[in-house]
């Protein structure tokens, strides 16, 4: 992981499936390491998330309440598989918003009744299976660019309804909140929406239509990042293009398929100079790395901010 932050060199980076501690060590130690691999990020945000946090509740319906599905989001352990922001620019923690208590069953519009869960689950369950943030950093001039962050849940697993339903919603929410149909006002430009929606627009098990409407958003720009790696590792029968692929699960038995899941988009006046995925061709030293950290592969993009 650490040579593939190098690598990409970027300013600011959302790490998901990343464990939390209440102390923060697995994260100082990973800073430590980026440090000595001469990529320093000084600032981080990374507050408790929802996963492995016990509900007491059988949601998965397998008579046990605490497995790893009967948590607030999918996790072994309180913190399992959570995120964190690294920044290069100071983040203005005081200003930053956490959503992640937001309970699901007051998203205007959301799919919790299509989730077949046990009817207890409706006033504890939250929205955010790891996290939803509005993280401002400050810019050199003393500006500010929010950061809209969230990892979901897979529409993969059981209980299917349930995760299927809860990762539509919780893509819904971003366009909620820019709408201000929320309880908070909605955020300032310029912003950019980022994280793991684990939604792919044209392919895959979930249901697409909040994520499609996120990059079909006036409000927002989708640079497409593309990579030649996403390309050659084309699988049959896929109805997206496999350029804008950002996950490589082809080995995985759960999966066994390439997706676009992984998202940076920017708010509508910022300049995009460049984006791209962090996936080379097979022959490059640097593709063996990137495979052994993990199956999702680095999106980036260049902006000039107004």
């Amino acid at each position: 992981m650490v040579k593939v932050i190098a690598a990409a060199g970027a300013d600011i980076l959302l790490l998901t499936e990343l464990d939390w501690d209440r102390d923060h060590t697995a994260l100082a130690a990973l800073q430590s390491a980026l440090v000595a691999e001469g990529a320093p990020y000084p600032f981080a945000y990374a507050p408790q998330p929802n996963s492995g946090q016990p509900t007491g509740l059988d949601l998965d319906g397998d008579g046990k309440t605490h497995g790893p599905r009967d948590a607030q989001g999918y996790g072994r352990f309180p913190g399992h598989r959570g995120m964190a922001l690294l920044s290069r620019l100071p983040i203005d923690t005081a200003a930053a918003r956490d959503f992640s208590t937001f309970l699901w069953r007051d998203l205007p519009g959301g799919r919790l009744p299509q989730a077949g869960l046990p009817p207890d689950a409706t006033a504890l369950l939250r929205l955010s299976t790891t996290g939803h943030w509005d993280v401002p950093v400050i810019l050199p001039g003393g500006g500010r660019l929010r950061l809209l962050a969230w990892s979901a849940s897979p529409p993969a697993f059981k209980p299917l309804a349930a995760n299927i339903a809860r990762n539509h919603d919780e893509a819904a929410f971003w366009t909620l909140y820019l709408d201000g149909a929320l309880p908070w006002p909605a955020p300032d430009a310029p912003f950019v929406v980022l994280g793991d929606a684990n939604s792919d627009p044209a392919d895959g098990s979930g249901e697409p239509a909040a994520m499609t409407a996120l990059l079909s958003d006036p409000r927002l720009s989708d640079p497409q990042p593309a990579s030649p790696g996403g390309a050659a590792a084309a699988l049959p029968g896929k109805a997206g293009d496999p350029a804008l692929d950002t996950a490589d699960w082809a080995d995985n038995r759960n999966v066994r398929e390439n997706l676009r899941v992984d998202y940076v988009l920017p708010s509508a006046e910022l300049n995009v100079t460049g984006q791209g995925v962090l996936w080379p061709l097979p022959d490059d030293p640097l593709a063996s790395v990137i495979k052994a950290a993990s199956p999702h592969r680095l999106v980036w993009i260049d902006v000039e901010i107004p």
